[in-house]
């Protein structure tokens, strides 16, 4: 794939990642506040198909759009940032060992739990800090024991809120990422033999 292929499919992907991240959905029975996009599954073919560097680029790319209409002063899109990008490199690291779709699906299952553990790590650290601004700390847990009476502090919150959450959605960006995967390396390769037999022909 030629450089040009790959920065013109580096901000396509970027695109609709950056559509679909407006639209989130909650998970049950998972504090409320906390919601999925499937902007992350984009992302995640996106680096199985063109590589880490521009996966990287495609989460920056949103995030950084996103960010002009934050409503978190920007640690959620920092969050999505950090936690994507673990995922990402993680997920292609292991893949490149032994390019296989079992070892695809063990890379996106270790590069979730590493996400959800830095999952943990910026609600701490980024989002719990800038929410507790606005309202008590325990509004927020409280929001969270209705749902869960596990959760009735920092710990419960993380530990049962944050860490399952990130579980759950990491495995609903694997198994987008298994169904499109295939498909969508084998439509843009195709695509890409196209261009190349056109050029020689004009040539």
């Amino acid at each position: 794939m030629t450089k040009t292929s790959k920065i013109t499919y580096t901000a396509i992907f970027a695109a609709i990642a950056t559509v679909l991240m407006y639209f989130e959905f909650p998970i049950p029975f998972m504090p409320p506040f906390l919601k999925v996009d499937l902007s992350g599954a984009v992302v995640l073919i996106g680096a199985f198909i063109f590589g880490i560097a521009p996966a990287i680029t495609m989460i920056g790319i949103k995030d950084i759009i996103h960010l002009t209409q934050t409503q978190t002063g920007g640690s959620g899109e920092v969050a999505d940032f950090l936690m994507l990008s673990t995922l990402v490199v993680i997920a292609v690291l292991l893949y490149r060992g032994h390019k296989s779709r079992k070892m695809a699906v063990l890379g996106c299952a270790a590069g979730s739990v590493a996400m959800a553990c830095v999952g943990m790590l910026t609600n701490y650290f980024l989002i719990i800090p800038f929410y507790s601004q606005v309202m008590p700390l325990q509004a927020i847990f409280d929001a969270c024991n209705a749902i869960n009476p596990y959760v009735t502090g920092m710990q419960g919150y993380l530990l049962l809120g944050v860490l399952p959450f990130n579980l759950i959605k990491g495995a609903i960006l694997t198994a987008i990422t298994m169904l499109a995967y295939k498909k969508l390396s084998v439509f843009i390769k195709s695509k890409q033999i196209e261009l190349y037999h056109s050029r020689q022909r004009v040539g």
